[in-house]
């Protein structure tokens, strides 16, 4: 077994200075995330174990501090948290820095706003809070029930593949074809890397584990991609998801992991890939002697087919 990494994977800038951020803050004052600071549940955990607070309400904030999430948020939200008296301090992306103010040009020019994303999404809520009208579209389907407008602006939520965008502005354009579309690229660059870097992977491995966060919609899009070029594909959060039996001796093993996935968790699920390699060898080896010769006997794939290599080598 063979195991292969993507040339770009993991926690991008962004996330980092955010988690840099919190902790720092955290060091020296109660300090409470409006909402998810990343969507990572190992990320999350640790931040609490460190004192940091979470709440999804400006009401239900206690502490001075209030530290504006990785995605962003609206004018009106933090209106609101400065009515309240609070500090705001912005773990906000550049990148969605970015999109947010390529909208509002499109909306100041006059262009009716479209987002292409994922409705309800935290990132998209941020981008179309303070909109009076607009649309927020993820298939192409959702473009025939538009409305027609004389002039769409179009942007992208940061962590949209960029083969989706560009088809779903094409479909737009072929549905209003009266309609000036003006789109701005602000799908980000991690973003772009981890796709490309994904198909390539996917392409060389027999099976692909996409390390990442339940909820997290940049790694759920990798596993989407991966899938398109890989018949088996796993998302996982942490080596504990991991299953013996969905690997065989021959397999390439690729590895890639979302934008919020920690340095730590990919070399962890690494290191009990590397393990289950070492215990197949054994096993192999063992499989080999003549059975008077070897202590594993019948009950050795009973052994390789147990839930973690971990387990079966303790």
């Amino acid at each position: 077994m063979n195991i292969l990494r993507a040339s770009h994977l993991g926690m991008c800038f962004g996330v980092r200075d955010a988690i840099t951020l919190a902790t720092t803050t955290s060091q020296t004052e109660p300090v409470t995330i409006l909402g998810d600071l990343v969507h990572n549940e190992t990320v999350l955990r640790q931040l609490r174990s460190q004192g940091v607070q979470m709440e999804r309400q400006v009401a239900d904030v206690t502490t001075a501090t209030v530290i504006i999430t990785a995605h962003g948020t609206s004018e009106k939200t933090l209106e609101r948290v400065h009515e309240s008296g609070k500090r705001i301090l912005e773990a906000t992306c550049p990148l969605v820095h970015h999109a947010h103010a390529a909208l509002r040009r499109l909306v100041r020019a006059g262009y009716y706003p479209v987002v292409i994303g994922k409705k309800g999404h935290v990132e998209v809520r941020g981008l179309t809070e303070d909109l009076e009208s607009y649309d927020v579209i993820l298939e192409e389907e959702e473009i025939q029930g538009m409305a027609y407008q004389p002039r769409f602006g179009v942007i992208a939520q940061t962590t949209q593949p960029l083969e989706r965008v560009h088809r779903l502005v094409k479909r737009l354009q072929e549905r209003f074809q009266t309609s000036e579309v003006e789109f701005v690229d602000t799908v980000c660059q991690p973003t772009k890397q981890r796709q490309a870097a994904a198909v390539t992977l996917a392409q060389q491995s027999d099976i692909v584990l996409v390390i990442g966060g339940a909820h997290s919609n940049n790694t759920q899009e990798l596993v989407s991609t991966c899938g398109r070029h890989c018949p088996r594909v796993y998302h996982v959060q942490e080596p504990g998801d991991l299953r013996a039996t969905w690997f065989r001796l021959t397999d390439t093993v690729g590895i890639t992991a979302g934008t919020s996935t920690p340095d730590r968790t990919i070399e962890e699920i690494e290191a009990w890939l590397k393990e289950f390699i070492a215990f197949q060898e054994k096993l192999v080896e063992h499989l080999k002697q003549p059975a008077s010769e070897t202590a594993l006997g019948d009950g050795a794939i009973d052994l390789l087919e147990a839930n973690s290599a971990a387990a079966v080598l303790k």
